[in-house]
């Protein structure tokens, strides 16, 4: 009877660390599929939709993140062009997108 009530607690520990470990390890790739990990210094010169901005919290860096029809573009924060696209896109109507 001893035995088997070890057997149980036994069992509900490794239930409980696996479940743990499951869920830790989907939350980081569901953040890693949704920021940007690395930033590109090309400029982009599809019309833009929206832009994002990303703190740095690893695995994700700081990034401005151009949102076009072609998709999502990471760009480096520092960039004088970059700069530049994000006065343009925020001081412009929303309705004219901005592109090159």
């Amino acid at each position: 009877m001893e035995t088997r009530r070890i057997l149980m607690r036994s069992l509900a520990v490794v239930v409980i660390i696996t479940s743990v470990i499951w869920i830790t390890t989907a939350e980081k790739q569901k953040l890693g599929n949704s920021c940007c990990t690395k930033v590109s210094t090309a400029n982009v010169t599809d019309p833009i939709i929206n832009i994002r901005l990303q703190h740095e919290s690893l695995p994700c860096v700081k990034a401005v993140i151009f949102e076009t029809e072609q998709g999502e573009f990471c760009s480096d924060p520092r960039q004088e062009w970059v700069k530049e696209k994000v006065k343009q896109f925020f001081t412009k109507p929303p309705t004219s997108p901005i592109s090159n």
